[in-house]
C-alpha cells in the first residue's frame, strides 16, 4: 500500500529555513510525480509544488517561486522540500501526495484530484 509520511515542519521566524521531507514505503517512488500542497487555516489546499518522477521537470506557485525547491532522492525514496526567506503567509500545514493518475509526469497548475496516498501533513508555522 502506497504510505507517504512528511517531517520537518515547525516553527521558525520570517527569513528563515525549513526542509520538508516526504518519505514514502510501499512503492517505488520514482513511478510517481510527488505533489506539495498546503492548506492554511479557512482556505483551500493549494498545490505548491510538483516534481516528476524523474526529477527531470518542476513547477512551483507564483508565490514560492525562488524561495522554494523541490527535489527528489529517489535511492532513498524521498523528495524534499527546501523553502527559504519564509514569510508569514507560507503558514500552513504542508502535505504531499503522490499522482495516480499520470505515469511519473503531472499537469500544473496541480489536479487535486489526480492524487492520492496523501500523507498526515506536517506543520508549518512562519511567526515573530
Amino acid at each position: 500500500q502506497l504510505q507517504l509520511v512528511e517531517s520537518g515542519g515547525g516553527l521558525v521566524q520570517p527569513g528563515g529555513s525549513l526542509r520538508l521531507s516526504c518519505a514514502a514505503s510501499g512503492f517505488t517512488l520514482d513511478y510517481y510525480a510527488i505533489g506539495w500542497f498546503r492548506q492554511a487555516p479557512g482556505k483551500e489546499r493549494e498545490g505548491v509544488s510538483c516534481i516528476s518522477g524523474s526529477g527531470g521537470r518542476t513547477n512551483y506557485v507564483d508565490s514560492v517561486k525562488g524561495r522554494f525547491t523541490i527535489s527528489r532522492d529517489n535511492a532513498k525514496n524521498t523528495v524534499y522540500l527546501q523553502m527559504n526567506s519564509l514569510k508569514p503567509e507560507d503558514t500552513a500545514i504542508y502535505y504531499c501526495a503522490a499522482n495516480v493518475a499520470n505515469t511519473g509526469d503531472y499537469y500544473w497548475p496541480l489536479f487535486i484530484t489526480d492524487f492520492g496516498s496523501w500523507g498526515q501533513g506536517t506543520q508549518v508555522t512562519v511567526s515573530s
